[in-house]
């Protein structure tokens, strides 16, 4: 399979073999999330997933920005959330998240890597967060400005960040809208690594084929259990990977594995 080209420049898809490169594509509102990025992202997400070749996404951004946030024109304007241009829309509705892109990206099995090009703010730090490593660029930040705009971290951050880095720091950089620069990032267990902002994507590709060049059944069924065991008990998580590793055991790329390292080379796993 080949992932299909995007239907708005605002969003580029690339795969380069086993990676989708995904691209937020408005540098000129610092790639500020449009109704039309929202459905694609999405979109392209799950396609990605779906695809049995892709081991691993990589979400950037272009230009000096990761994500600005929501569009708050595009808010403004009732494109995004708020009320309609027409004002017939009531204020208080039924909503529905599922394909939404902070859902569907916490909910995929396949690693996401973002390599944060510069700032994150609002749901751009959400969207950030949501992926499971990432690499930042020196001129990377991450701004938790939500309050200084009356509105909350609707994307999922309330519950990532306390438990990315503690429920006193996650308050501190939501009560105070702090921005946070890169060293401090990495100071806090917000981000994996920093380089130089000509080394980003270098280093995102070179995660990402590491990631790729592991069986992809151990990597994502390791994420989901990562994921399931936030919210699971103990006994209950290591229950559920026995069952798990009893299927795996019957699989083709554990007898690959085991072989590859009987003859010392390096497995060549297929997914099956």
């Amino acid at each position: 399979m080949t992932l299909s080209a995007s239907t708005t420049p605002e969003l580029l898809v690339e795969q380069r073999g086993r990676i989708a490169i995904i691209t937020l594509n408005r540098p000129e509102r610092y790639n500020a999330i449009s109704r039309d990025m929202l459905s694609e992202l999405s979109a392209k997400v799950v396609e990605a997933n779906k695809d049995p070749e892709i081991r691993c996404i990589v979400l950037t951004g272009a230009g000096k920005g990761f994500c600005a946030g929501l569009d708050l024109i595009g808010v403004g304007e009732g494109n995004i959330g708020g009320g309609a241009k027409d004002g017939n829309r009531p204020a208080r509705q039924l909503f529905d998240l599922r394909d939404a892109p902070i859902n569907v990206m916490w909910n995929i099995d396949t690693p996401i890597i973002c390599a944060l090009n510069g700032p994150a703010a609002g749901y751009g730090m959400d969207v950030a967060l949501l992926c499971d490593m990432r690499i930042a660029s020196e001129t990377a930040k991450m701004a938790a400005v939500t309050a200084k705009r009356n509105v909350v971290p609707e994307s999922g951050g309330t519950w990532l960040l306390p438990r990315l880095i503690g429920w006193g720091k996650a308050a501190e950089l939501y009560y105070r809208a702090r921005t946070v620069d890169a060293e401090e990032c990495l100071s806090m267990g917000l981000i994996n690594t920093i380089v130089p902002a000509e080394d980003l994507m270098a280093t995102a590709m070179q995660w990402a084929e590491e990631i790729a060049d592991n069986a992809p059944l151990a990597v994502q069924t390791t994420k989901r259990m990562m994921r399931m065991g936030l919210e699971e008990s103990y006994d209950t998580a290591v229950d559920h990977l026995m069952v798990h590793l009893g299927g795996m055991f019957q699989s083709e790329d554990f007898k690959e594995g085991v072989q590859a390292f009987l003859e010392k080379r390096k497995p060549e796993f297929t997914g099956r």
